[in-house]
């Protein structure tokens, strides 16, 4: 099969096209013919050697966390060959989707629901519990509740947006002047251009901030948040982890690091969404063999929704 590895860090120039053979898979595990794969941060910084600590030096390495495809062979499982699914890998750190077929456990991927297409349904689960692990820690939110979203149309804000209209909440979206309609039709009741206006500078106050650009940090965004408040940062440094937990001891204004993986419970809810509605916004689609092209646009940024790679 033709698969996507690299073997030394670096940017998209290291990335190549290689023949492995298919995966074989275990008892616990499903083989999937894999059908479109979604880009994701994560996929560079881990190339980039920037997760090294966690992903190691061993090469090859592969890129791709989420998929989407149909059931080639099972082990002892509930799905049958032929089943249209979605997931993840088990390890990003050591495993990557952007091949032809991919082996997992089956505990890792999802019915894919018929309303949508398997680049739409390669897009959910990182992002996507990404999103709902937010709500859940924002706690009880009404109407009234304040909160901005800085970086707010990219694939996280997409989903998070949506997920927010849903549930509640006087929502204050932070975008680019070719994301405005995006964010004002995905539930942001107010939003606002960053060409044209500093957040930080304006003299609203928020309940709850969400930095999906990592751009802002806890810092700047103590300046606009109120007494009792959160930061919502699902970027974090590996610093940041130990140090907001000291920190939220003698504050009122906490920051909260996001850590999040896909499981049955946020993707089932993610599923219920979108039998309400939810839209998932597929910037641009790449054949496989344009793989690097794909990694060479998503990289540079600015991108509303996601980006996908098309495998058949």
């Amino acid at each position: 099969m033709k698969a996507i590895a690299y073997h030394k860090f670096g940017n998209t120039a290291v990335l190549q096209t290689v023949a492995e053979a298919i995966p074989a898979i275990q008892s616990n595990q499903v083989l999937v013919k894999v059908s479109a794969v979604s880009i994701n941060p994560m996929d560079w910084k881990i190339r980039k050697g920037e997760m090294k600590l966690m992903s190691g030096s061993k090469f090859p390495k592969h890129t791709g966390v989420e998929f989407a495809g149909i059931i080639e062979e099972v082990g002892n499982s509930n799905f049958k060959k032929g089943d249209e699914v979605f997931g993840v890998v088990k390890n990003p750190m050591k495993e990557g989707a952007l091949a032809e077929f991919v082996a997992v456990p089956s505990i890792s991927v999802w019915k894919k629901p018929a309303t949508i297409s398997s680049a739409q349904a390669a897009s959910i689960p990182i992002v996507g519990a990404a999103a709902v692990t937010m709500i859940e820690k924002m706690g009880d939110i009404n109407t009234n509740t304040e909160i901005l979203v800085n970086g707010a149309t990219g694939g996280l804000g997409m989903f998070l947006l949506q997920l927010l209209k849903q549930k509640g909440g006087a929502i204050t979206a932070v975008a680019s002047t070719k994301a405005v309609e995006f964010a004002t039709r995905w539930g942001a009741t107010t939003v606002i251009d960053y060409t044209l206006e500093n957040v930080l500078s304006g003299n609203k106050s928020y309940d709850i901030i969400i930095d999906l650009s990592g751009k802002m940090g806890y810092e700047n965004a103590r300046k606009i948040m109120k007494r009792k408040s959160i930061f919502l940062n699902p970027t974090p440094k590996p610093i940041e982890i130990p140090i907001s937990l000291f920190k939220n001891f003698f504050t009122g204004k906490k920051h909260v690091v996001i850590l999040s993986a896909p499981s049955s419970k946020n993707i089932g809810v993610l599923q219920n969404a979108i039998d309400k509605g939810l839209q998932i916004e597929i910037n641009k689609i790449f054949p496989f063999t344009q793989s690097v092209e794909a990694y060479d646009y998503a990289e540079k940024g600015g991108v509303v929704g996601k980006v996908a790679i098309k495998l058949s």
